[in-house]
């Protein structure tokens, strides 16, 4: 009696379970389609926080948040794959990506990117390759790139420039002429410059198995026009990175691609979701209203 009973139990307990997976399976709620919210970090730091800086805590609850509410982290070659070629995408796809290659990438981000198994490029400014403790954040090594690169392939370092990361009066080294000793740069002289700083960093990177292909480029400061885009593309650039807030889909200029800043310390892990369900609510408004965040 006491084996029927627990039988009986038994049975019961899988019929329930039998009908309860396929409910849970299909509350996954669809927010956007055949689209790409990319996502840009900066810098993270456990004790600084700043416009575009935060905690590593912070990011990991960040991610976990994206995880839990459906969202599907994709790699830099899926999503070239979609642009180029309109090939299939998840559901509420994301790609994570951050900027200036600071060594607090591969300090704080990537043990929790791997730990995740999440895909993620970084635009590394590539004459800080050089001496990656000059500048007052220290950068990444040439080391520390093959170590990950060899560790999880899936993580990828494009371009942020060579040595465009700069101002002259205000004005991006990227989109402006220079003046030097008093002498502004003739057209020819702009245009060396730009081709030349654009194949030095790829080559730099290419030396570094850094990418299965350099020709990923976020803007300096988020600085582009018609002219600089044509020059990056002729050295081999495909696509352009900006700071306009927004989603992509597939129709989407590859050289302008939207971004969401999601390394501000008041975005919280709640708020994140909604952050991404709102750009891809506003996609298609007119580009004019588009805000623009800060970068470095």
């Amino acid at each position: 009696m006491k084996a029927r009973i627990l039988w009986i139990g038994m049975l019961t307990f899988v019929i329930v379970i039998m009908n309860f997976t396929p409910i849970v399976a299909s509350e996954k709620e669809v927010y956007y389609s055949k689209q790409v919210a990319v996502l840009v970090y900066h810098h993270l730091d456990p004790d600084v926080q700043g416009s575009v800086t935060i905690t590593p805590k912070l990011f990991e609850r960040q991610l976990e948040a994206l995880q839990r509410d459906g969202f599907m982290f994709i790699s830099f070659d899926q999503f070239k794959r979609f642009k180029t070629q309109g090939a299939d995408v998840p559901d509420n796809a994301v790609l994570v990506t951050f900027d200036d290659g600071y060594e607090s990438f591969a300090t704080y981000a990537y043990p929790v990117l791997k730990k995740m198994r999440i895909p993620a490029v970084n635009f590394v400014i590539t004459k800080d390759l050089d001496d990656p403790t000059a500048p007052k954040l220290h950068a990444l090594s040439k080391e520390e790139i093959k170590r990950i690169r060899s560790d999880f392939p899936k993580i990828e370092f494009q371009g942020h420039s060579d040595s465009l990361h700069q101002m002259q009066d205000g004005k991006p080294f990227l989109t402006n002429k220079l003046v030097l000793q008093g002498v502004p740069e003739t057209e020819d002289q702009f245009k060396s410059r730009i081709s030349q700083d654009t194949l030095t960093m790829i080559t730099k990177l290419t030396e570094l198995n850094a990418a299965r292909e350099v020709n990923g480029y976020a803007y300096p400061y988020g600085s582009y026009d018609a002219q600089t885009i044509a020059l990056l593309q002729q050295a081999g650039i495909k696509f352009g990175f900006t700071t306009t807030n927004g989603i992509t889909d597939f129709a989407g200029d590859p050289m302008q691609i939207p971004r969401i800043n999601a390394g501000s310390p008041y975005i919280r892990p709640y708020s994140i979701c909604n952050l991404i369900k709102r750009a891809a609510r506003n996609e298609g408004n007119n580009p004019q209203a588009a805000r623009h965040f800060h970068a470095s």
